[in-house]
């Protein structure tokens, strides 16, 4: 994953990702155009493979955000541990011979953050090792950037926010101890982002958003980590899981008060943005797309699934893979769907809900559910009837995903970056 750049990073003492943005920086001085990284949230395979597809075509780097939800040293949801996930992209970018910049995140890496964590409810101690054990996993790993999210904690009562000092201290002890680690072992320079988790709320003030930054580079000097510093800071930018409207005002002035301390403002939940053309103009630096791409997937599916049945119809295959059904069944008896209810929703009953609602979460929850082992076969059975009669249903798959990460490098001024970084 373009190792000269890498070598690059390491020779001008900083991380792959900080010296990305250094250059975006350059870049801006001398023709006044800003860029926004794109970032992938890998919940599935296919969501990789189109993702460097995409970079490939528009000769641009891809970060992939991977949750502690979707890999860890458990498999996640994706079954793949940190270093099944960094060969697997390795792996297939080789395949598609692209040899440009590929950067390695952790993506809200915090307490509580990990499903199981809260359902369990564990206690902070136990919680906070967990988190720290996955971080040296995906240091090993060779991962290129953890973001330090201690923002939920289980024992704040609803509807109030965790204290901002808490946050400070938490995310400070993980940092030193990824560190600590780092440095031991002799691994190279990792880049950290910081900032909140977006469902629950967090950095939205601007007076809580600037003590958090002094208060972080206060506590990061007592721990002797003077020249350690977060590239991104996560904003909250107007989107969130229900919303697609960036507000470019509240970026605009998130990015003026991060700028003095060396950070960019990152923005998550960017999915089905309306306006994406207004994050480089912001001059945001970053941004998380996600369960787009899940909802993409599920499309594709069911344009194969159309295919399938026009097929099976004409009786030129024996048997069809009943693709929709499978998926359906599998989110609902998952019981991920509970997750994203709204108040007022039954959660014992989930033909009970609205048919639009119905048909979002389970899109949403596909990504939970992509790799039990009776998806699988579906999707397996499926690709096969078609491939039978000369149709290339990856290739349809794939391009479903493409076409909407295609539109974020192109609004997010990514075409050919790579010529300049290399």
């Amino acid at each position: 994953m373009n190792i000269e750049l890498r070598q690059k990073a390491v020779n001008s003492g900083t991380s792959l990702m900080e010296y990305i943005l250094q250059k975006i920086d350059v870049l801006k001085r001398e023709t006044g155009i800003n860029r926004t990284v794109f970032a992938a949230c890998p919940n599935s395979i296919s969501v990789i493979k189109a993702a460097l597809r995409a970079a490939k075509r528009a000769n641009a780097p891809i970060k992939f955000a991977a949750t502690l939800n979707q890999v860890d040293t458990d498999g996640g949801y994706t079954d793949m541990t940190q270093h099944e996930f960094v060969k697997t992209v390795r792996e297939q970018a080789r395949l598609i011979n692209f040899n440009g910049p590929v950067i390695i995140a952790v993506d809200h890496g915090g307490p509580w953050l990990k499903d199981i964590q809260k359902i369990e409810k564990c206690p902070l101690e136990k919680a906070m090792d967990s988190v720290k054990k996955s971080f040296e996993a995906s240091i090993e790993a060779g991962y290129d950037l953890i973001h330090v999210d201690p923002t939920v904690d289980i024992n704040v009562p609803e509807g109030e926010t965790i204290d901002i000092e808490v946050v400070i201290e938490r995310t400070v002890e993980l940092i030193a101890h990824a560190e600590k680690f780092r440095r031991e072992k002799g691994y190279p320079r990792i880049a950290y982002e910081v900032g909140t988790e977006e469902v629950h709320g967090g950095l939205a003030d601007m007076d809580v958003f600037n003590r958090f930054l002094e208060g972080l580079k206060e506590e990061l000097k007592k721990e002797g980590l003077e020249d350690v510093w977060p590239c991104f800071v996560v904003g909250k930018v107007g989107t969130d899981l229900h919303t697609t409207l960036f507000d470019p005002v509240v970026a605009k002035k998130l990015t003026e008060a991060a700028a003095p301390y060396g950070s960019v403002i990152k923005g998550h939940y960017s999915d089905n943005v309306d306006n994406p053309q207004d994050y480089p103009l912001s001059g945001m630096g970053a941004a998380n797309i996600g369960p787009e791409f899940t909802e993409n997937e599920y499309d594709g599916l069911m344009e194969l699934s159309s295919i399938e049945k026009d097929l099976f119809e004409r009786g030129v295959i024996a048997k069809k893979s009943n693709i929709k059904e499978v998926l359906w069944n599998a989110v609902i008896k998952s019981n991920r769907w509970k997750k994203w209810l709204q108040p007022g929703e039954d959660g014992n009953d989930f033909y009970s809900l609205k048919k639009e609602r119905q048909l979002w979460l389970i899109k949403t929850g596909c990504r939970y559910i992509w790799e039990n082992p009776e998806v699988l076969a579906a999707r397996n059975k499926l690709y096969e009837n078609l491939y039978n009669n000369g149709i290339k249903a990856e290739t349809i798959l794939l391009s479903a995903i493409e076409k909407n990460m295609d539109k974020y490098f192109f609004n997010f001024n990514l075409i050919d970056l790579n010529k300049y970084l290399l």
